[in-house]
């Protein structure tokens, strides 16, 4: 259930209790008018008389009161039942199970903190998921089709379904708490108007779009993306790479795809209270976890990279440590390095 779809049946029910609470004031009021009744005992012959329980009257009703009470059994049951069916049909199409489970994710969202978005769960944006699960990464994810947030649902990932340009959708899926943001969209002016959006929600979020045209990158970097990525120009530079350098590929393949452990390149960024900083490379026990290899050691700024750096390099706060390796052991080095001295 979308928002527009939320919406009209947040409408709906309030419409049957706006009908019914009218229907409740008109018997009150009309007895009172009509036959000079209390208003308790104009009320409690109102709910008698609608519910159909067959309590005897109040009060001894005259001719017009009988006529009232004819016209608000008519009315007010038609009323009545119809927002029991309403309401039972709410039940019973599974709606409010829908409705709280997306209440639930909804909750468990907003306890977000340096997590991810993807904004489109089609094509690109299945492999990102993917391999946002793959690597253990905090996420959330928006689209704008049911059949996709119900996928997403049955695998409890979290999702948000929605408009992806909207700042409520945006919001919903905690931008304002996101380290990085995903839009990997149909159309490139979709992913052009959800970078602005994002940008503006979030001005020291990490984002990356996707593009189709060559000639949308630089309009979609210049409205605030980080980097733009051209899936039609990785898949020609895969297929050369598949003809002239078949074993390095074969070997990314399976560093990608072996099944009993998530092998990745990485990243380690030392802040300046990190215990590594101020320390000889060596000295940290980086080089010597077993399943991962310290390939490169750079800045902040990635300017220049230093590929298999020695043991007595000093470490310092900016710095960042590119690694190899299984995903989980990476992860204990990456606390390790980041928790506080």
């Amino acid at each position: 259930m979308g928002y527009h779809d939320a919406y009209m049946l947040r409408k709906r029910l309030i419409g049957i209790l706006a009908a019914l609470a009218f229907i409740m004031l008109t018997g009150t009021g009309g007895y009172v008018a009509i036959e000079g009744w209390a208003p308790l005992d104009a009320l409690y012959m109102t709910v008698i008389t609608l519910s159909s329980v067959g309590f005897m009257e109040v009060h001894d009703l005259s001719d017009k009161g009988r006529v009232f009470t004819m016209a608000l059994i008519l009315c007010g049951s038609g009323v009545l039942i119809y927002g029991i069916s309403i309401i039972t049909a709410f039940i019973v199409e599974g709606e409010l199970t829908d409705v709280l489970r997306r209440r639930k994710m909804q909750k468990r969202i907003d306890r977000l903190e340096g997590h991810y978005i993807v904004c489109g769960a089609d094509q690109t944006g299945r492999y990102v998921i993917d391999e946002l699960l793959r690597t253990q990464k905090k996420f959330s994810v928006i689209d704008r089709d049911a059949a996709k947030i119900r996928e997403l649902l049955s695998r409890d990932i979290l999702c948000v379904e929605g408009d992806a340009t909207h700042d409520a959708v945006l919001l919903n899926a905690g931008i304002q708490r996101a380290v990085g943001f995903v839009t990997a969209l149909h159309s490139d002016a979709e992913n052009l108007f959800t970078v602005i959006t994002a940008r503006r929600l979030n001005p020291g979020l990490r984002i990356i779009s996707k593009a189709v045209d060559e000639e949308s990158v630089q309009k979609i970097r210049s409205v605030g993306a980080d980097s733009v990525v051209m899936p039609n120009f990785i898949g020609g530079l895969r297929m050369v790479s598949e003809m002239i350098r078949p074993s390095v590929v074969n070997f990314l393949d399976v560093m990608l795809r072996v099944k009993d452990r998530t092998v990745r390149v990485e990243e380690i960024a030392l802040a300046d209270a990190s215990p590594f900083a101020g320390r000889k490379l060596g000295e940290t026990g980086a080089l010597g976890v077993e399943g991962v290899t310290v390939v490169a050691l750079t800045d902040k700024e990635g300017v220049s990279y230093h590929f298999n750096p020695p043991h007595s390099r000093v470490l310092t706060g900016g710095d960042i440590l590119i690694v190899m390796g299984d995903v989980e052991r990476i992860n204990g080095l990456r606390l390790k390095a980041q928790s506080p001295s």
